[in-house]
């Protein structure tokens, strides 16, 4: 099945990229390394997740938060093998980024939401090496923020 066919499967539309909010490019390709700058939990320029996460309860919304940064990842990774997500061979390393309160401890289950759709979109070859951190600010008020680096078929 192609990468295409299981995006449909899981009813994932890639958004449209948005502007970087700063001085830098969403995607850098180096020989068959991508590395993606982070991306938020926001579609269409708009925060979907917002604020802190704070309580124990908070985590379900942090975990979809973090994966629609995934989804936002596989837009600009996408881009990045013009439109051809077969060209994937992986993902290597994930950092999540969560907009914590002083008491939230769930961060790495938070980060889960990018990793198990990295999983669910390319099988084993999205397992990859990862850190979670909790944060006191992020971008326009972002409750995670997610980077990656996938490498390409050669």
């Amino acid at each position: 099945m192609s990468i295409t066919e299981r995006l449909r499967e899981l009813s994932i539309e890639l958004p449209g990229l948005p502007k970087p909010g700063g001085s830098y490019v969403p995607f850098r390709r180096h020989g068959d390394l991508v590395y993606l700058a982070g991306q938020t939990s926001s579609r269409d320029g708009k925060a979907v997740y917002s604020g802190p996460l704070q309580e124990p309860e908070d985590v379900e919304q942090g975990y979809a938060a973090a994966r629609l940064c995934g989804v936002n990842l596989l837009a600009a990774l996408a881009q990045a093998c013009d439109g051809d997500l077969d060209r994937v061979g992986g993902c290597l390393k994930v950092n999540g980024f969560v907009l914590a309160g002083p008491a939230f401890e769930s961060v790495p289950a938070v980060v889960n939401g990018a990793s198990d759709l990295f999983v669910e979109v390319f099988g084993e070859a999205g397992r990859h090496a990862r850190s979670a951190v909790g944060v006191a600010v992020l971008p326009r008020n972002a409750s995670v923020e997610v980077e990656a680096i996938f490498f390409l078929k050669s």
